[in-house]
């Protein structure tokens, strides 16, 4: 390499750019991984239940209108039943007028109190080297309905045919109920059916006018998420597990939860001007209630590595460069400094640092991986520094560098919240201790002796030799 110090410099921040090339395909290969890690987790969440959202219970009472219908038909002649033409051989028409019955829009009503008790007892199922959590959920609903509030939402003609009502649940897949599911009105109990078109349940109740409180009880697996849509004018819903690592999410959060190493406990208490859905209307508003109201828990999986390895491929490219400035300060005053390949192999060897903490990870957990690729990182490039580099006693320095480095880059990977803290804070610390390192530097190298460039062509002259002494 050159001598200048400013020109070593250079040189080394251009082999630092060089490196994001590898960075950039580790963590593709990062996010390959974690692709498939998804879609392990999505099918065999598919195929025990999936994630399930509930919404409802739904009353549900067709109305019919009577119409009065008015058009032309053909004349028919009453002796031959045959239809009459004029003496051109027309069709005669006559004009009619009747009055027909014919179904109207439903009415769709939510509950007036609404509560749901539910308890998951959670597992982890294998396929390959991936886990996937999944539970089995015991649902208990109670809930009653205004019925007679249908009446207010009747257009002139109409009819409510209160001996067809039926309540109805949706639930995201049917595939996923296990066990009986149990529908009572006090002593009456209701047979269940599948809903005809999507999925969820349904079950004719008939009048609802005298009906009361009603109970409902469901058994369902699930995976990756739990979540209710807040149905009733006041709704009262509480969640149990055993499952130590829950994120609430959704549209709203718990007003009370508890969590620990045994499980969590949640509950939400959430009024009807909450969640902005009207008690009655003539259409049906359960998709939105799906979509814009719904909230829950998710299962979700400790130790997410994939995206900590991705943030450390991402942040790969500060730790590569305070590696190669550590090099470079500690190889000042050598004879021979350390060539641009090696650079580039120590550069590859922090690279795959990545892809080796995601293969063990996947076996053994986030931090032991993390130890293991680190530590045998580390050793690597001590030891290079040692033998290949030939820094000597230096390369310790070089590895104790090391040590704070991994430190550092393992404290930013545990919590996304302080990243930017450690990260700025580590590289404002290198820049500082590298001015003070290099205060004294003489960045253009030492000068070359001057040459009498003032013959032909800028050619030196050739010296003048002394005349022979004659004498």
């Amino acid at each position: 390499m050159l001598r200048s110090m400013g020109r070593r410099f250079f040189i080394v921040g251009l082999l630092v750019l060089l490196m994001f090339v590898p960075l950039f395909f580790a963590a593709e290969i990062v996010q390959g991984r974690k692709g498939f890690s998804a879609s392990t987790i999505e099918n065999v969440g598919r195929e025990w239940g999936g994630a399930q959202i509930l919404s409802g219970p739904q009353l549900v009472i067709p109305v019919e209108r009577t119409v009065t219908r008015i058009g032309t038909r053909p004349q028919i002649d009453p002796d031959s039943g045959a239809v009459s033409v004029d003496a051109q051989g027309d069709m005669i028409t006559v004009p009619f007028s009747e009055q027909v019955t014919e179904a109207a829009q439903a009415v769709f009503l939510y509950p007036e109190e609404f509560s749901a008790d539910l308890t998951t007892t959670a597992q982890i199922r294998e396929r390959g080297i991936f886990e996937v959590p999944v539970y089995q959920a015991d649902a208990d609903f109670r809930f009653d309905f205004n019925a007679t509030a249908a009446a207010t939402t009747l257009a002139e003609h109409e009819t409510i045919l209160w001996d067809k009502a039926y309540l109805r649940l949706f639930v995201s897949s049917n595939r996923a109920l296990r066990g009986a599911a149990v529908l009572k009105n006090g002593d009456a109990a209701f047979t269940l059916e599948p809903f005809d078109r999507g999925n969820g349940i349904q079950a004719l109740v008939g009048d609802p006018r005298d009906l009361g409180v009603f109970t409902l009880e469901l058994e369902f697996n699930g995976a990756q998420y739990l979540r209710l849509a807040p149905v009733g004018r006041d709704s009262q819903i509480s969640v149990k597990s055993d499952w130590p690592h829950p994120s609430f999410d959704g549209a709203f959060l718990p007003d009370e939860r508890e969590i620990s190493e045994a499980g969590f406990a949640a509950s939400w208490r959430i009024p009807h001007l909450a969640r902005a859905l009207p008690q009655v209307a003539r259409e049906d508003l359960d998709h939105a209630a799906r979509n814009r109201f719904a909230f829950g828990v998710t299962y979700l999986r400790p130790n997410d590595f994939y995206q900590k390895a991705y943030r450390a491929a991402r942040y790969g490219i500060l730790f590569i460069a305070l590696t190669f400035l550590t090099i470079l300060l500690v190889e000042k005053g050598r004879d021979r400094p350390v060539h641009p390949v090696q650079y580039l192999l120590v550069g590859l060897a922090q690279s795959l640092f990545v892809l080796l903490m995601v293969a063990y990870a996947e076996l053994i957990g986030f931090a032991a991986a993390y130890l293991l690729a680190a530590g045998a990182t580390v050793a690597l490039l001590t030891f290079y520094g040692w033998i290949g580099m030939h820094l000597g006693r230096r390369a310790f320095v070089l590895g104790a560098v090391l040590v704070v480095v991994y430190a550092v880059l393992y404290l930013i990977l545990r919590s996304a919240d302080y990243a930017l803290l450690a990260g700025s804070t580590l590289a404002f610390m290198a820049l500082a201790l590298t001015m003070v390192a290099t205060r004294n530097e003489d960045w253009f190298g030492p000068q070359e002796p001057k040459k009498d460039k003032s013959g032909f062509w800028g050619r030196s002259k050739p010296a003048e030799t002394a005349a022979p002494d004659e004498s």
